[in-house]
């Protein structure tokens, strides 16, 4: 599976993936998890947010457990964010119909959609619409870099975009949802263990910084009679590193949008995205309230104007407890097996669900802690481990 799927989307220059919504490669990637259920005797489904589905079971009786997480990428990423998920959630079916497994419950393997946000720039917009957390009007808005609506793109895919929307009969189905994906960071290679069960994903969020200043000849204008908006947004970009070291959050100005954009120009507009991320919520207020208190200091002094907006925002997210338990419980028995809680930095469809279906999430160890980049890895042997824990957490849930 891992080497049938390792070529989709895959960039022969930076070695990353550009596995991004309703392009080819993303539909490239639906077709192989389609050709994956069916090839296993599962019902295939693709619902009105285009996620995908695999069942075992009626997927109408109720309470079933589902397993599975998302095939697109950020812009030259790695090859296991998301996949991992996906590909070990076949591999535990296949595990457990090797083990002779009878299925009490149903079981569902899920591939959602447009979990990475790259091309429209929000992210878990499948989980989003059927959790009822993205309106469809909302939806609409959305566009990406080149001006194409996401409507528009679902279309040119041939996904109707008219019946998009909350999905709670979906959502009614599932009992329990367990993401299996590998750790972005270094805990359980600190810490030494192969799997890990997620406690909570820190609260996180995306703002807009615009900085407008004035266009002019980069050769003859004066400096002191320049309004460059770039110097405000470079001096916010080393205030939200500061701020977020002072506070222990993280904070990263990862993209930019320059007008005129020309090596000869002054710009006249420096448009920035902030991501920040703490482990709490005032942790969290404190640092993005320091940066944007810094960049409106720099802007003035610079006479640039400046605009902020918070495009995204997802509050902490603390995992089903009792769910989270039970995967303790089953995961304990096996001697050879340490499985430490941790705390996340980084967003899940598991976490947009949480407040619909119970959830939890399953992580595998990333010896360098590198993720969204090429790369980013995980060891077979880790991989396998989490294999087996996934098996044996659904064996647990879901049969006899």
């Amino acid at each position: 599976m891992w080497r049938d799927l390792a070529p989709i989307g895959r960039n022969s220059e930076s070695g990353g993936y550009r596995r991004f919504a309703w392009t080819a490669a993303d539909t490239d990637c639906r077709a192989w998890f389609k050709d994956q259920a069916e090839s296993r005797g599962l019902t295939y489904e693709l619902d009105r947010n285009g996620n995908q589905w695999a069942w075992l079971g009626d997927p109408a009786a109720g309470d079933a457990v589902v397993t599975g997480s998302h095939l697109d990428s950020v812009p030259d990423g790695g090859a296991f964010d998301g996949p991992l998920g996906v590909v070990s959630s076949f591999a535990a079916l296949d595990e457990l119909r090797r083990r002779g497994a009878e299925f009490t419950r149903p079981l569902a393997l899920t591939n959602f959609g447009d979990e990475e946000g790259a091309r429209f720039g929000l992210a878990c917009v499948g989980s989003r619409l059927t959790a009822g957390r993205l309106t469809p009007e909302q939806a609409a808005q959305l566009r990406d870099g080149d001006g194409v609506s996401l409507p528009q793109a679902m279309e040119r895919a041939d996904h109707d975009p008219e019946a998009i929307g909350p999905d709670p009969e979906r959502l009614a189905r599932i009992g329990a949802f367990v993401e299996l994906h590998v750790e972005q960071g270094r805990a359980l290679e600190l810490s030494g263990d192969a799997v890990g069960i997620a406690s909570a994903i820190w609260p996180h969020g995306r703002w807009r910084f615009d900085f407008r200043g004035e266009a002019n000849h980069a050769g003859t204008t004066r400096l002191v009679d320049r309004r460059d908006p770039m110097l405000s947004y470079a001096q916010t970009v080393l205030a939200a590193r500061r701020e977020a070291e002072l506070a222990g959050a993280v904070a990263t100005f990862g993209k930019i949008s320059v007008e005129p954009n020309g090596v000869n120009a002054i710009p006249s507009l420096v448009r920035g995205w902030l991501d920040s991320r703490a482990a709490d919520q005032q942790t969290l207020d404190t640092v993005v309230t320091a940066v944007e208190k810094a960049a409106r200091e720099y802007a003035d002094a610079h006479g640039i104007d400046l605009e902020t907006v918070r495009e995204s925002f997802t509050p902490v997210v603390e995992f089903d407890h009792a769910l989270r338990d039970e995967l303790g419980r089953i995961l304990g028995t096996d001697d050879q097996l340490t499985v430490p809680v941790l705390g996340t930095g980084a967003g899940h469809d598991a976490g947009i669900l949480a407040d619909s279906v119970p959830t939890a999430m399953l992580f595998v160890r990333n010896p360098t802690g590198v993720s969204h980049s090429p790369a980013e890895h995980a060891a077979e042997d880790d991989c396998l481990a989490g294999v087996s824990a996934l098996a044996d957490v659904l064996e647990g849930l879901a049969c006899r």
